[in-house]
């Protein structure tokens, strides 16, 4: 790394949004300014899901470990890589139950599939889910927002027909390109097919394989091979980007699942009034809000775009003169949906310039006698630039068009 570019965790501190401390190891503690991004996210996804016609859901953090060896994953990850408790029901009871704090959703997908008798006309079933996940990282992996035991995955599990599946791949993959575009990275697929430790059966791989195989193909995606690297229950195509340091990540996936609705014996009524095995489709295009979070932090080093910054404009009175004409800016601003703030300090105007401009505020209203006579605002940027004197109505047009389009 560039010596002249900072971690995610000293940015974190410096533009208080995150931290983490000893008692929670691998769990970060959100500072306000932290959660504007994490909620601006949260809004973000919401609103290409929902598009999308996904319907969201949400499970419970701890359910019986029965379910997770009822999926496979008791055998894959077990008792090392899950927390696990042993709970009774009171405290006659000498028979505990083992329960687990989920590391994933995707069984308990299948739980609310289940909830009722589903028919052809339902598929595709698209079932999204913001859920809260525990995983037990080693003590010497664990880094800031990048590899932590408590993270936030944007999920999605999609119960389509099989000939359903060329287009719901394809719509997703479409998805994470706009995304991934709307932030600027380089990205590429890569296809990982079947690991040697795997459920479920060979012809089914064969099928799920050869599915993606032809999405790819058809949609002229060039993707690097990541042979042996699916997940346990199936094959996968993942998204991997490079961020302004030119690391790679791998964030957004999509995997094609004929296992688990085989395990959890999911069906569906079709034309015939007979019954067949939906197949799952698991689908996350952040891959989890931390990390997600930690490579935008790093990447932007604190300077987000205007629509995920915490603070988008700060009013700066020259003198405590102006500071009646910046309430009122203020009030106008935030009636407006712009988050902004108000610095009142009896601080020189270079002083709050500097300290705003190393919070990274996109814009700089500077306000003084003749800005209050004009009812104008003197803006400036973070970067330096002077746009001059502007009518409030029209600059907050400007940002509001801005954070609009997302940029």
């Amino acid at each position: 790394m560039d010596k002249n570019l900072k971690d995610h965790k000293q940015i974190g501190q410096e533009l208080e949004l995150f931290f983490s401390h000893d008692y929670a190891p691998g769990a970060p503690f959100w500072l306000p300014k932290g959660m504007v991004i994490f909620k601006e996210l949260e809004k973000y996804i919401r609103e290409l899901t929902e598009k999308a016609g996904y319907l969201e859901t949400s499970t419970p953090i701890m359910v019986k470990s029965q379910l997770f060896k009822e999926s496979g994953h008791w055998i894959k990850f077990g008792e090392h890589n899950m927390y696990n408790l042993s709970l009774s029901d009171d405290e006659t009871d000498t028979h505990p139950v083992s329960y687990t704090l989920k590391p994933m959703n995707c069984p308990e997908s299948t739980i609310i599939y289940r909830f009722r008798p589903r028919t052809y006309r339902e598929l595709p079933l698209r079932l999204s889910e913001l859920g809260r996940l525990h995983r037990r990282e080693k003590s010497g992996e664990v880094n800031g927002l990048l590899r932590v035991r408590q993270l936030t995955m944007d999920d999605a599990h999609l119960y389509v027909r099989e000939n359903q599946i060329f287009d719901e791949v394809s719509n997703i993959l479409d998805m994470m390109v706009a995304f991934y575009k709307n932030f600027g990275f380089e990205y590429e697929f890569r296809f990982a097919t079947r690991p040697e430790i795997r459920a479920g059966e060979d012809g089914d791989w064969d099928k799920a394989e050869k599915d993606l195989e032809e999405v790819l193909k058809k949609k002229g995606i060039k993707a690097g091979d990541k042979k042996g690297d699916g997940a346990f229950y199936g094959p996968k195509i993942d998204l991997h980007i490079k961020d302004a340091l030119a690391r790679e990540w791998q964030l957004a996936t999509v995997q094609l699942d004929f296992h688990m609705p085989q395990a959890f014996d999911l069906k569906y009524v079709n034309e015939k009034g007979e019954f067949e095995k939906p197949v799952m489709i698991h689908r996350a295009i952040f891959g989890s809000f931390e990390r997600f979070i930690g490579i935008l932090t790093e990447h932007f080093q604190g300077a987000f775009p205007l629509w995920l910054s915490p603070v988008q404009v700060a009013i700066l009175p020259i003198t405590d003169a102006q500071n009646s004409y910046g309430e009122k800016l203020l009030k106008e601003f935030r009636n407006a949906g712009i988050r902004a703030e108000l610095d009142l300090r009896s601080e020189r105007l270079q002083a709050k310039i500097r300290d705003v401009t190393l919070q990274k505020v996109p814009f700089l209203g500077i306000i003084g006698k003749q800005e209050v006579e004009k009812q104008t605002i003197s803006v400036r940027t973070r970067e330096g630039k002077d746009l001059g004197l502007i009518k409030t109505p029209a600059f907050l047009d400007k940002v509001k068009q801005e954070i609009d389009k997302k940029i």
